[in-house]
Formats: C-alpha cells, structure tokens, sequence
C-alpha cells in the first residue's frame, strides 16, 4: 500500500459505508488534519495547499545565504501534489530501513489518507508529567535514542517533536514528513538541527533538568554520526553570538519559543563547547 495508494476502494477493510463516508469527508475539506472514524478504526486526513507564501521561504533563504548559514535555509517549497508525493516518499523510505511510520492507505491530488499510529508521545508525556516524573522524562530520553538511531540510518525528519512521534512497542515512531531539510542542507547539518529542535522541547518539558538533558544528549550520541555532533557544535558557536540580544529581548518578553530557545542552546552550549574566557575568568574568580 506505501507504493501509489491512488485508488479509494482498495483500502484494507474498508466497508462501503467507509469509503462513502471517506469521500464525503474528502470533499468537505473542512481541516487541513482531519480524524476520521472506520470501521475499522481510525484514519487521518492530511490536506495540502495551505503552507506559508513564497516568498517567506525565499526570504528565509536569503537570510541563510547572508550569513552563511545552511540550517537556516529552508526546505524546497513545492507545489500540492509534489508536496503530497515527498511526504509518501519519505514514509516509504523510513519504512524501509525498518523505522515505525503511518501507513498510506490514500493518497489524491490535494490530500493524503494515513493510518492512525496510535497514542502520540506527546499524550503520553502529558498524563505521565504530574502522575510518573521519572517515567516522563525516562520516554525523553527514549525520543532522543530513537533519533540518534535515525540519524545513524542516514536519515533526518526535519520537524522533530513529541506531537509528531508516536509509541510503537518500546520504540518511537515518526509521522509529518513535509519537511525534507536534507534536500536544501548537507546531511549532517540537518541531523544537527533535528537535535537542536528536539532539545527546545526536551530541556524546557524535562522534569529534572539538565540531569535528564545530559542522558537524553548521551542516548542520541551513541548512535549518532559523529559529524552530526561536529555540525551541532558550529550551529551552536554560531548562535552564542546572538543570545545576549535573544536575553535582551526577553527582558522585555519572555515568549514561550524564546524561552525554550535559550534554554536549549544554554545547556547544549554548556555540555559541548568549552567555555569562553570570560566565562572561565569568572568560574575561577568563584572558585
């Protein structure tokens, strides 16, 4: 079915009634994500056609190629259906190398139909924050050794977030592939920035700080390529030269975004690099 899933009335299980029912939805296109009873339980609808203008990915690249910067160019902007055609792509070749993706049951001109995949972790982390600390933050550290393990298949997701992973066993499954970072960046630069986007959830939800970060950074590093790591470091060099101004912003306000930004880079900053002299100056004056 992860070939070219174009005809509606081979779907697995699928009564009358569902397909009926599919069509109708299909056309209603009411939301861009859709969820959809079946008989035989559920299905999703992704629609295409709504990402952002134009000319805010040709601007992001310009501001990339500025300041010599590949992590911040942005993936290829394509039209619908080849939109649709790099997300069922990229589901088959996570599939391939053995890593828990949605199946394509559908997949149209303006939207594709996907399996449901179950609980997402990020209803899980939810229910365990207050009633399990330690088996929250146990599955934080699980995200970032099933990326690494990713990461060491030559893959890259792109968007990596607990609302776009899902439990599958004991490991963690991966859904929303629009995003092809690969396709606009060396591999390993997108690699380093999966890790740096999984971090800007991973340090501000953990609930024991930086003690789960650090086994959630060592989890993601024994499997992952080692330039990778080489390439998170560059990106971090080059983001300290901007987290006075990010502080100083936030002194006037502190954004949710803002906020697990700079909890992110300060401790990734201060696990990998070492310490700039002034800092040094200072910890030995405190000494």
């Amino acid at each position: 079915m992860d070939g070219r899933p174009t005809q509606i009335d081979t779907i697995p299980d699928a009564t009358a009634k569902d397909i009926e029912t599919l069509l109708v939805v299909l056309a209603r296109g009411a939301h861009r994500v859709e969820r959809v009873e079946m008989s035989f339980g559920a299905v999703w609808i992704k629609r295409y056609g709504t990402e952002p203008p134009i000319v805010w990915t040709r601007a992001q690249n310009v501001f990339a190629r500025l300041l010599g910067q590949p992590f911040l160019r942005a993936s290829p902007r394509l039209g619908r259906e080849a939109m649709i055609e790099r997300e069922v792509r990229r589901i088959a070749v996570f599939r391939e190398h053995g890593v828990p993706v949605p199946r394509v049951l559908y997949q149209s001109q303006g939207a594709v139909v996907l399996s449901d995949a179950g609980e997402t972790v990020n209803g899980r982390l939810a229910r365990l924050r207050n009633d399990d600390p330690a088996a929250h933050d146990a599955l934080l550290v699980t995200c970032a050794a099933d990326l690494g393990a990713l990461h060491a298949k030559g893959l890259c997701h792109g968007r990596p977030h607990p609302r776009d992973f899902f439990l599958s066993g004991n490991r963690i499954g991966f859904m929303d592939f629009e995003e092809e970072p690969e396709a606009a960046m060396p591999l390993p630069t997108a690699q380093a920035r999966d890790v740096l986007l999984l971090f800007l959830q991973l340090v501000d939800r953990a609930a024991f700080g930086e003690e789960t970060a650090g086994r959630a950074y060592a989890a993601w590093r024994a499997a992952a390529p080692a330039a990778a790591e080489t390439e998170l470091k560059a990106m971090l060099r080059f983001l300290g030269k901007f987290l006075w101004l990010t502080r100083l912003i936030g002194r006037v306000h502190m954004s949710s975004d803002l906020r697990r930004f700079l909890a992110a880079t300060r401790y990734l900053s201060g696990a990998l690099l070492p310490p700039r002299p002034a800092d040094a100056s200072k910890a030995g004056k405190d000494d």
